[in-house]
């Protein structure tokens, strides 16, 4: 009887608010004109014919198809607008950032995983932004060549892991400065609870859950037909918990406030001192935990999804490759490796590096923004309490900004050898407005330098298959929020004997 009481008390309040909200979406088609979209069905909306994964592409070929750079989904009374050009996003997103810098809430996310921590709140931005800001990050720039050096190791010791050498560099780097911890060499546990836990934020998807159109289904129990997102939940809350909690609670707090003076180059230790101090003015205990447990959520795998990226565009472009191997020759003679004082003597293999964010963005599909108020957009009414979501991928590769957008070209950021300022930087892959990633700076620092360092000592190459052909990647990204590459095989071999003794003697220096 318990059973009947509470499908029958969910069925009715979910039919009550679908009414409610269908004679209000009727009450806005009939006031203003929304931007076009598919096809919208009574009460329901788009809900049934919204997009499918990868949801950024389904909205580029809408875009095409209704010859528009902005779309409109009704997700059963929830408004979904996508920006598909530079030109809308910056319009909206950075002109009017006053209207459009909140993040919507998503009760998948924050309410039935329990993930309420990350940089929606300003506190927790400032924080971030305050340490981590351009300057602050050059600051680190000799942790990322250490980690840098490191990883050329243990590639020319197993090349065939380079996957697990990426995560392993990335998750270090973060967590130590998260932290001042030093991980595992391999399998450490805060490195794997951050790639499961990644997979937690393609809840932040606008209409991937239902109950994010519905949320009276967050009541539900896990038992009930249909509620397989609530055990998904639960393991993601699991493991969000521990991200949270485990690194801040047995390093941070026991050791770190102890030894404020080893490791006060960690960001925890760093702002667990000034609150203890009483120099804290906008921040609690608690601000520095979470902002600390989403610096290695949001960093590792995206940083991770940069690293494989720039190996697929090597195998698919060697002359790129080449071509930025004789410029790095040009400046180290062979005799050294790169590091970051060689930037600016590095014009290629910086547009190359621009070049891998733009090709493959790290989250194409864009993170949400949420508009509170209605606003009006080249004759359009954008509804208040719309998802607004810029589409990241698009805007990159808008073929009036980015010609033969999905050909890999270093060479279109150039001019005369040289950066050209009037090709627009592909910063879009951070973000808009006031919600741009604050972790940007430290994410293309390490980006220059592994690329850098990888192809002053290695050639990579296409595996040569059992036909004796080179074997071709399947160049397939997963869909969540994060695209990464799916696991590809490659070949990464020294250049020379010289290149391998540079990198053992890199490692070595380091040490």
């Amino acid at each position: 009887m318990a059973y009947f009481d509470l499908s029958f008390a969910l069925l009715v309040m979910a039919a009550l608010a679908l009414i409610v909200q269908y004679f209000s979406t009727r009450r806005m088609r009939s006031r203003f004109l929304l931007p076009p979209g598919p096809k919208k069905l009574p009460i329901v909306g788009n809900l049934f014919n919204k997009p499918q994964a990868p949801e950024y592409k389904t909205y580029v070929e809408l875009g095409r198809k209704l010859t528009s750079d902005i779309i409109h989904l009704n997700l059963a009374g929830q408004s979904v607008v996508n920006l598909l050009s530079s030109t809308v996003a910056d319009d909206l997103l950075e002109k009017r950032s006053a209207l459009y810098s909140d993040r919507p809430s998503f009760p998948m996310y924050t309410d039935v995983i329990g993930w309420d921590f990350n940089f929606g709140l300003r506190a927790h931005r400032r924080l971030f932004s305050e340490k981590f800001n351009s300057a602050g990050s050059r600051r680190l720039r000799p942790q990322q060549l250490t980690a840098a050096h490191k990883m050329l190791h243990d590639l020319l010791a197993t090349p065939d892991d380079f996957l697990a050498h990426f995560r392993q560099m990335a998750g270090e780097f973060i967590i130590n400065v998260a932290y001042g911890i030093e991980v595992l060499p391999v399998d450490d546990p805060y490195i794997m609870m951050a790639e499961e836990g990644v997979k937690a934020a393609e809840a932040v998807i606008a209409g991937r859950f239902l109950v994010d159109t519905f949320p009276i289904l967050r009541f539900i129990p896990e038992w009930f037909p249909g509620a397989g997102f609530k055990r998904q939940a639960k393991e993601w809350r699991k493991v969000g918990h521990a991200m949270r909690d485990g690194a801040f609670d047995e390093r941070a707090t026991s050791n770190i406030q102890q030894q404020m003076g080893t490791a006060a180059d960690s960001f925890t230790a760093e702002y667990l001192q000034k609150f203890n101090e009483g120099r804290a003015t906008y921040y609690e205990e608690d601000t520095i935990r979470t902002t600390a447990a989403s610096m290695y959520v949001a960093g590792a795998d995206t940083v991770l999804s940069s690293f494989a990226t720039f190996i697929l565009a090597m195998l698919a472009n060697p002359t790129a490759q080449k071509r930025a191997q004789m410029e790095i020759d040009s400046v180290t003679g062979g005799k050294r490796l790169p590091d970051f004082d060689d930037e600016d003597a590095l014009p290629y293999v910086s547009a190359l590096c621009k070049e891998v964010l733009r090709w493959k963005p790290v989250v194409p599909g864009g993170l949400p923004h949420f508009l509170a108020v209605e606003d009006q957009y080249n004759g359009y009414t954008l509804p208040a309490n719309s998802i607004i979501v810029p589409n990241i991928w698009a805007i990159l590769h808008d073929e009036t900004m980015y010609p033969d957008p999905q050909a890999f070209k270093p060479e279109r950021f150039l001019l005369d050898g040289k950066l050209n300022p009037n090709v627009r930087d592909p910063q879009a892959a951070f973000g808009f407005g006031r919600r741009i990633c604050p972790g940007r700076f430290l994410a293309q620092a390490s980006v220059f330098i592994t690329a850098a360092s990888i192809l002053a000592a290695f050639d990579i190459t296409k595996v040569i298959g059992s036909n004796e052909q080179p074997v071709e990647p399947t160049y397939e990204y997963s869909s969540g929020l994060v695209a990464a590459p799916l696991p590809f095989k490659c070949s990464i071999r020294p250049r020379s004997g010289a290149a391998a003794a540079l990198v053992e003697a890199g490692d070595s220096e380091d040490d």
